[in-house]
């Protein structure tokens, strides 16, 4: 069957709706669940490769749904820095259901058919923010993706859970509304037009102090990206199951963040203008602070999934950096690091899963010698915390590289020594955690233990997306490639 790129377009977006209502039907019978599940996920992996070859054949391919007003439509494109998303998020959908599965049978979890249904109702929002062709399509979605996580954040139904949804709603729609949404009014004046175009929308004419305030709104309104203050919602809803946590850092939503201050940085502003505006070395410096104070957090965490939310926290403002560096180093550097940070940080968060489901422990103090009990997740650790530390043989060594680079073409030296401290940081509060698993000092009762590791499926998980960091080291080229394309991409149309 020959399905046009348009149609394919579409059905990623409307393939995880369908699935929605599917899971709803078969949620008496958790097989049946599941399988749809999967298969829903290799369908919408299926379009997405498709698109990929596509654009990499030189394809045009965007979408028309509907206008609202005159400039304000619902319309779709697909072109390299959303590809890249797309193929990140579609293929750890996938994964993170095979993981899910083992985890939530395993650890007895509630509610799975829920889980389920709102898992793919965020993924159709991610797809649809990003190959969204304007701020208005991508608003639309990104306030979706936030609606559609809350019940996965509150899972748990306890009050603390619900007192982490609380918090997650409250600064998520509160940045929204107060300075994404004003953002994009004030773009809408000033330049006529929301639509993502290379080189961005404002005029050579334009104010740069005005020009620059709206920056100052669209990165404190893009609350996913975590930037500090607006960071708190992430620690928050580190209450949530760890498929969801996983989610959260890796998949969907904080990668929905950073992914958008980049198509703004990029695509509304545009990298000629972004080195002029008052307020950006102030941001570079805001990011910055980010980086290593979440990290100086991070270390003094004893639960492992708050010391790996703070660690997001810190490789988030990594992302931020390169783009409001605005050279093509920059821009390399924080698309390739979307993808080697969700492949790192998803191992962490699949590790910690695993953890609590073989072993029920959740503090790193009490997981000495664990690498006796749990060989393979303490291995997939070690090699996911090289990637996160950006050193061989793991792919964030690129990502860091480019950034390094970027740093070192715009003179920010204090920037650079940043990025370096707070690799160094890095090494201080992950590697001691695989390092004491395995050698926990004489006599630990560890090593007479038995291997108890987590259920095969979840095992079979975290193996594929450790596998794919030291893939990315290896053969990093056709992320480079695409990321690399970003800056040449034409500017956006829409389709009629």
């Amino acid at each position: 069957m020959n399905l046009s790129l348009e149609l394919l377009l579409q059905l990623t977006i409307i393939l995880p709706l369908l699935a929605t209502l599917a899971i709803a039907a078969t949620g008496k019978h958790p097989n049946l669940r599941e399988a749809v599940t999967i298969s829903f996920s290799l369908a919408v992996l299926f379009c997405v490769v498709n698109l990929y070859q596509g654009l990499s054949a030189g394809a045009s391919i965007e979408v028309f749904w509907w206008q609202l007003l005159p400039g304000l439509d619902v319309s779709f494109v697909v072109e390299p820095l959303g590809m890249l998303f797309a193929l990140i998020a579609s293929f750890l959908w996938l994964i993170t259901t095979l993981y899910a599965i083992g985890y939530m049978r395993g650890h007895g979890e509630d509610n799975q058919t829920r889980f389920y249904l709102c898992f793919a109702l965020a993924i159709s929002a991610v797809m649809g923010l990003t190959f969204s062709a304007n701020l208005f399509t991508l608003f639309i979605f990104y306030e979706v993706l936030t609606l559609s996580t809350y019940p996965l954040v509150t899972h748990a139904g306890t009050e603390k859970a619900k007192q982490g949804g609380r918090v997650y709603l409250g600064i998520l729609l509160g940045t929204s509304i107060a300075f994404f949404l004003l953002a994009i009014i004030l773009t809408w004046f000033v330049a006529g037009t929301l639509d993502f175009t290379a080189g961005g929308v404002f005029g050579d004419n334009v104010d740069t102090r005005l020009a620059g305030a709206i920056l100052v709104l669209f990165v404190f309104g893009i609350g996913k990206a975590a930037i500090m203050p607006f960071h708190r919602w992430l620690p928050a809803a580190m209450v949530a199951p760890t498929p969801v946590s996983a989610l959260l850092h890796a998949v969907a939503v904080v990668k929905a963040g950073v992914f958008t201050i980049l198509k703004v940085c990029v695509f509304i502003f545009g990298i000629e203008l972004l080195p002029t505006l008052p307020t950006t070395e102030f941001l570079l410096y805001l990011a910055s602070a980010s980086v290593l104070l979440a990290s100086i957090v991070a270390m003094r965490q004893d639960n492992l999934k708050a010391r790996l939310a703070y660690s997001t926290v810190s490789q988030l403002g990594y992302i931020t950096i390169g783009a409001l560096l605005a050279t093509s180093s920059g821009v390399i550097g924080s698309s390739m690091h979307i993808a080697t940070h969700a492949f790192g940080k998803i191992t962490l968060f699949f590790c910690a899963g695993a953890i609590l489901v073989a072993t029920h422990k959740s503090k790193i103090s009490e997981m000495r010698g664990l690498g006796f009990t749990m060989p393979v997740t303490m291995f997939a650790f070690f090699i996911a915390s090289l990637s996160i530390i950006g050193v061989p043989p793991a792919g964030g060594t690129w990502s860091k590289w480019f950034l390094l680079m970027g740093t070192i073409e715009t003179g920010y030296w204090v920037i650079m020594m940043v990025l370096m401290v707070s690799s160094l940081l890095n090494i201080a509060y992950l590697l001691p955690i695989p390092y004491h698993a395995f050698f926990p000092g004489k006599d630990h009762p560890a090593a007479k233990t038995g291997i108890k590791e987590a259920p095969v499926v979840s095992l079979v998980a975290l193996s594929i997306t450790t596998l794919g960091c030291l893939i990315l080291f290896i053969y990093p080229q056709p992320l480079y490639e695409l990321a690399k394309t970003i800056l040449t991409v034409p500017g956006v149309s829409h389709a009629r």
